[in-house]
């Protein structure tokens, strides 16, 4: 009895070590298997799937969908950043050299709202050595001048009577003349210009400092308007502005851009479309921002709407979504997808009119191990 009770145990270790991948014991467990993998139970499988027990579907909120085939328009993703709208934003600049002063309320910062017109600063205006020293000369014969004809006049008018009256006007013209000038001198010796906001908005840009002395022509405030802000695309393709029927900001709800026009001239090899930003204007957008703009064609494509947050990427950046295989068995399916708005996506290739798939705490079983 020993003889063919020794036979069978060699000849189960056999089977055992010579087992193929996917063999089954007796009690259905994969022979290939080392050992337990999780205590809980969540497991990725030796096929690429992931087993996931009823308890832990309840915990991580999966949901799924049986999403049918539908008809959608087709859209295209083109990069794209926030730039001013030149009738609602303006620029500061110095028409001279000069030296900063704050203004009445200080040197403007970023973020601060202001209204046209207000003083944000004083440039004190600077000349070179060779004609200060010009000014300051012209300045004191005029002085000059300018008391001579006055006592002149003052004889003239202790004369009145025996002079012409037609001198006396003549040398108090000449007096009035002298002063106006050199007032002009003075005052441009110790002029300041005020540095006003050419539009009401919010500083997107402040290069100021007390003191800082600058020259003509810098820029100093940015001023925007943030409820009234632009998205500029690019793309290649020069007759895409004709076929554009809508178009959304990838991953930012709420907004909705409006295409300004369709431009007649490439910039860099490339087609600039501008869009307006209209919606909700708490949405935080910067100037300079980079940005996703999902284009809606007139055209239209088949495909299934799933929500974005179905689609994942696997462990290679292909995109891919969990298809229920069983009562505790996910397996990820590679599909292709292309964005209609900011919340959901197209899957066009790679999901069948039968298939579950998990709309709801897909990146949470993508990360099980």
């Amino acid at each position: 009895m020993k003889r063919p009770l020794l036979t069978l145990g060699l000849l189960m270790a056999a089977i055992t070590a010579f087992a193929g991948p996917g063999a089954h014991g007796p009690n259905g467990e994969h022979i290939d298997q080392t050992g337990p993998t999780n205590a809980s139970g969540l497991a990725r499988l030796p096929d690429g799937s992931v087993n996931v027990p009823k308890v832990a579907q309840r915990r991580m909120g999966l949901r799924t969908l049986i999403a049918p085939e539908t008809e959608a328009a087709a859209t295209l993703e083109l990069p794209g950043r926030v730039v001013q709208d030149p009738n609602a934003s303006g620029r500061v600049q110095a028409s001279h050299g000069g030296r900063i002063e704050p203004g009445p309320k200080g040197l403007p910062v970023p973020g601060q709202a202001v209204q046209k017109g207000e003083i944000l600063a004083w440039l004190h205006h600077h000349a070179d050595p060779f004609s200060q020293a010009n000014q300051e000369a012209q300045r004191a014969e005029l002085r000059a001048a300018r008391q001579l004809a006055e006592q002149r006049l003052k004889r003239l008018e202790g004369l009145e009577g025996t002079v012409p009256r037609k001198e006396i006007d003549a040398a108090r013209l000449e007096a009035e003349s002298l002063a106006v000038r050199e007032r002009s001198i003075a005052a441009s010796l110790d002029a300041r210009e005020p540095l006003r906001a050419p539009v009401s908005g919010v500083i997107a840009r402040s290069d100021l400092a007390a003191g800082q002395v600058i020259d003509a022509r810098d820029v100093l405030v940015e001023i925007v308007d943030p409820a009234r802000l632009m998205v500029e695309a690019q793309t290649p393709d020069v007759t895409l502005g004709v076929r554009i029927a809508g178009a959304q900001l990838a991953g930012v709800s709420g907004v909705k851009l409006a295409l300004a026009g369709v431009p007649r001239a490439l910039r860099d090899g490339t087609l600039p479309l501008s869009f307006r930003a209209q919606g909700d204007k708490s949405v935080p957008l910067a100037v300079g921002q980079t940005v996703g703009v999902i284009v809606a064609l007139k055209d239209s494509a088949k495909g299934v709407v799933l929500p974005a947050e179905a689609v994942v990427r696997s462990p290679v950046n292909e995109p891919i979504v969990w298809i229920k295989t069983g009562a505790e068995r996910y397996t990820p399916q590679p599909v292709q997808v292309k964005p209609l708005d900011a919340k959901t996506v197209l899957v066009t290739r790679g999901l069948a009119a039968d298939n579950r798939v998990v709309v709801q705490g897909a990146p949470l079983i993508a990360q099980i191990r």
